[in-house]
This record gives C-alpha cells, sequence and structure tokens, in this order.
C-alpha cells in the first residue's frame, strides 16, 4: 500500500513539475505556425486625376508561416516581436467591371508590450499586448488584365504604413519548454495605391484602410 501511494505521489509531481512555473524574467519564448491576414478593408473611391469615381478597391486574405520572438522583462510582462514569411494579396475592385487590378506582398513586423495575468505556477496563460506595427509593401505588381483594359494602366506602388496593434492570445504549457499558442491581433493599417493610365494620361490613387485580423496557432518553446 505504501509503495503505491509513493509511486502515484512520484507521478503526480513529475505531472506537476512541467507547469512549476511558466515564465520568469530573462526567458526567451519562440513560436512558430500557421498566421493569417485577413483584411477588412475600407476603401476610399478610386481616384483619377484626384476626382473620385464609383470605384472602390478589395483584398483577399492569404495565409504564410508566422513567427514569434518574445523575451520576459518580469514574471509577467514581456516584449514581443511578430515577424512572417511575405504575405501576399491580390487586389480586386468593384466596379471598373470588377477588374483585378494586381498582387501586392507585404511583411508587418509588430513590436508589442504583452502582459500575462495569471500566475506563473499555471499551466494555462492567457495574455493581452499592445504595439506598434510597420507594413512594409513591396513587388506591387499589375495584372495582363489591368494592363490591357481600357485604361491601360502602368506600374503599382503601395505606400508603407505604420499604426497601432493590439492583440489576445494564450500559451498552454505542455512540458516545461513546449507549448501550444494561439493569437488573435487587430492592426490598424492604412496605404494609398498609386498606379498610372497612359489611356487618360492620369495618376490613378485610391486610399484604403486594410485593418487586418491576424490569426495565429502553432507551438512555442521556452530557452
Amino acid at each position: 500500500m505504501r509503495k503505491t501511494l509513493f509511486t502515484a505521489s512520484a507521478l503526480a509531481l513529475a505531472l506537476a513539475a512541467p507547469f512549476a512555473q511558466a515564465f520568469e524574467a530573462g526567458d526567451i519564448i519562440v513560436r512558430a505556425g500557421a498566421i493569417t491576414v485577413d483584411p477588412h478593408e475600407d476603401s476610399g473611391n478610386v481616384k483619377v486625376a484626384g476626382q473620385p469615381i464609383d470605384a472602390k478597391a478589395t483584398l483577399d486574405s492569404d495565409t504564410q508561416l508566422g513567427l514569434n520572438f518574445a523575451y520576459m522583462l518580469t514574471d509577467k510582462v514581456g516584449l514581443e516581436l511578430l515577424a512572417a514569411t511575405p504575405f501576399s494579396h491580390d487586389v480586386g475592385t468593384k466596379g471598373l467591371g470588377g477588374l483585378k487590378l494586381g498582387e501586392i506582398k507585404h511583411l508587418p513586423p509588430t513590436l508589442s508590450v504583452v502582459y500575462y495575468p495569471l500566475e506563473k505556477t499555471s499551466a494555462f496563460q492567457p495574455y493581452v499586448g499592445a504595439g506598434i506595427n510597420y507594413t512594409w509593401f513591396f513587388d506591387d505588381k499589375l495584372t495582363s488584365e489591368a494592363e490591357n483594359s481600357d485604361l491601360k494602366l502602368r506600374g503599382l506602388d503601395m505606400k508603407d504604413s505604420w499604426g497601432l496593434a493590439a492583440q489576445v492570445g494564450m500559451d498552454y504549457m505542455l512540458t516545461e519548454n513546449v507549448m501550444l499558442n494561439a493569437q488573435v491581433r487587430y492592426i490598424d493599417i492604412d496605404t494609398t495605391g498609386t498606379t498610372y493610365s497612359e489611356a487618360a494620361g492620369k495618376k490613378i490613387k485610391v486610399d484604403v484602410d486594410v485593418d487586418p485580423f491576424v490569426y495565429m496557432v502553432g507551438l512555442g518553446y521556452k530557452f
């Protein structure tokens, strides 16, 4: 009987050991997983030589490899950097006959301060965070459809964006070092797309509040 009780106690301690301390000051956390940028765009009207017409821009969603790097400043407060492989979005239009305008790529590095409210003895660690985002647009391309349209568009440029970001998330400690992670972010991304109509001899611009929700699910490791 004593042997059975000892074995049960040892097993309980072994199971509890990985959860003794979730995070401590000085810990480095690396997370990786699938990340989706889902734009909730609010487009202004397309402007030709500064004059609005009845057409707006649209963007689709994209999923890539997401990476998080965090450093715990205290047991409850950390500094986190969001990174990812480049996102690619098709740019369409409402109006202009549904013209598919082009394709854009971007990287949205985001630096945040995160706060864990629960004690470090808890295996479940929800958190909230807020920070700043820089979105770098690159490799902007028009479609052949846009280039060969009646407008004969030439060139596409998207303005980079600075904005605020907020997030909620959770870690669940599977072992002392390995965790399951899920997070949702809202990022304020505002940009202006510019192209040139060779047929009209005028610049065409559109302002877009991209404002995506960003979803990520993956695994993390604590060093």
